[in-house]
């Protein structure tokens, strides 16, 4: 107990900043803002957003900013012109570009008209956004666009790209009348620490604006996930976001250069391309739109922290309850191993359910994300108790062949039923995550504390209840191997400064044991 209240008053302790991320009695300069919630989605071309939900969501926008920054003006969002003009906000008007020369000439043909309709409101035109990183558009053809439209409008026109294709296509800046960089230490090719990412911003702006002199350089994104896996040493959290987007602002006016932040709402529907880190930007939550970090309150990455501390402590005495009780009803003599081997358990468990849990809600997408997740979970939350019984009866971890094999093989036991359909829910779903992380790792989560809930009590049974002697069955040596596999490439190829990829790698590394040492 002392051990999960401990953890959890860590986890949950508040920081606070010198000053808010976000405050509307000082505005900030721009931010970005797309305005799908719900099911909505910018992949779908039946999307339609209603004027009444943008207008909802700019009346929220304009008490904390005088800008935002648009990407498109299809899917009903050539109404936010209008509308903001309504609210008080100016527009940093965008222009989709892709590979649909048709869509192309629809998106630019609607953004020349609304910057003639709204010359008060709409203070820019981004023409493009990181095409060239897409691989989409020839520079010379962007190039020859943008001056077609500047021909066209009165207000300035610029092109939005990662820092880096700024430099390689420099020949773009005599189209544009400033260059529109992003900034997003998070994705940078070397991973930039959250206490490093202002700095860091500040030193590629000043590397640009020496590139391009004469021009003006405006930072068009810079943000920070506040969820998702890591990246090397790139941590994504509540208060790293909150710290960042504060020293971004904070080194913005002592500095005098223009910047817009991205963005104001999370955007779920990016969780199903982009992982959680796609849908984890906003500085709003994507369904309440409820301001993440309120001026004046502290910031937690556990916002609730109590129950999820109270959560654990119920399932450590659930779990040392479990482990009384077969004592009490099957009378043997228990080892100290085997009450450590619980006491581990227990208290795994309980610090890491809180963990577990959070990461459930902002890591599921969709009633396919919703059920595979919670799987994951309820088998995590069964194993330390199944285990407690096993340990102290002294029975070895349960073998696929126990579920699944032919007579002589099946157990009659429905307590070996169950804890066999813990091991093999637990083995199936971390099996697809390792495949995940050595086939396509960049969006995959790291499911590192659901993994260990579940196979710490299969470990320890392993050490201290080894299977009898018998015939290794096939299933169980092909998935160690692919956990040892994974283990090894995930390592390698996330680095030593991502503990969320070591601390897998050692879970995959227990379950490989586990199902190793399995006997039919």
């Amino acid at each position: 107990m002392a051990a999960i209240a401990a953890t959890w008053w860590w986890l949950g302790v508040p920081v606070n900043l010198p000053r808010a991320p976000i405050d509307p009695n000082d505005k900030v300069q721009c931010i970005s803002y797309a305005p799908f919630r719900d099911n909505q989605t910018s992949l779908s071309p039946a999307t339609q957003v209603s004027p009444e939900q943008i207008a909802e969501d700019l009346a929220q926008l304009a008490k904390i900013s005088h800008c935002i920054r648009t990407y498109a003006t299809d899917l009903g969002l050539d109404q936010i012109p209008g509308l903001a003009a309504k609210a008080g906000l100016k527009v940093i008007q965008g222009i989709f570009l892709d590979r649909d020369r048709k869509k192309n000439a629809t998106q630019v043909e609607t953004a020349i008209r609304l910057a003639r309709e709204y010359p008060d409101t709409i203070i820019a035109l981004v023409v493009g956004n990181e095409v060239l990183l897409r691989k989409e558009m020839a520079a010379s053809d962007l190039a020859a666009l943008i001056s077609s439209i500047k021909a066209q409008v009165t207000v300035p026109v610029t092109y939005a790209e990662v820092w880096e294709f700024w430099l390689s296509n420099r020949e773009l800046s005599d189209a544009v009348d400033f260059v529109t960089i992003h900034i997003l230490p998070y994705w940078e090719n070397i991973p930039i620490r959250a206490d490093l990412a202002a700095a860091h911003a500040d030193e590629i702006r000043k590397q640009v604006a020496a590139a391009f002199p004469g021009k003006e350089i405006f930072i068009g994104e810079v943000g920070w996930p506040s969820e998702g896996r890591m990246r090397e040493s790139a941590l994504p959290s509540r208060t790293n976001q909150a710290r960042v987007v504060a020293e971004v602002l904070d080194l913005a006016r002592r500095e005098h250069f223009r910047v817009n932040l991205f963005e104001a709402y999370d955007e779920g529907w990016k969780r199903e391309i982009e992982g959680t880190i796609g849908g984890s930007w906003g500085l709003f939550d994507s369904e309440q739109r409820t301001l993440k970090y309120p001026p004046g309150r502290p910031v937690s990455n556990f916002p609730a922290w109590k129950l999820q501390m109270c959560s654990g402590m119920a399932l450590a005495i659930l779990v040392f309850g479990v482990a009384w009780l077969t004592l009490r009803r099957k009378p043997r003599q228990a080892e100290f191993g085997s009450w450590l081997a619980v006491g581990i358990s227990a208290t795994t468990g309980g610090i890491l359910l809180g963990v577990a849990a959070q990461r459930m809600v902002y890591e599921s997408y969709g009633t396919g994300g919703w059920l595979v997740w919670g799987s994951l979970l309820v088998a995590a939350m069964a194993s330390p108790v199944f285990g407690a019984n096993a340990l102290m009866s002294g029975r070895a971890p349960p073998s696929f062949a126990e579920l699944l094999g032919p007579k002589g093989y099946h157990t009659e036991s429905m307590l070996v039923t169950m804890h066999g359909l813990t091991l093999m829910v637990t083995a199936v779903i971390g099996t697809a995550t390792a495949l995940g992380l050595i086939f396509d790792p960049r969006f995959i989560d790291f499911p590192f504390a659901p993994l260990t809930m579940a196979a710490v009590p299969f470990a320890a049974m392993t050490l201290l209840n080894p299977p009898a002697k018998g015939s290794r069955p096939l299933a169980e040596p092909m998935f160690a191997g692919i956990y040892l596999a994974a283990a090894i490439y995930t390592a390698l190829n996330e680095g030593t400064e991502n503990w969320q990829a070591l601390w897998t790698c050692a879970a995959f590394i227990l379950l490989a044991v586990t199902l190793w040492r399995a006997r039919a």
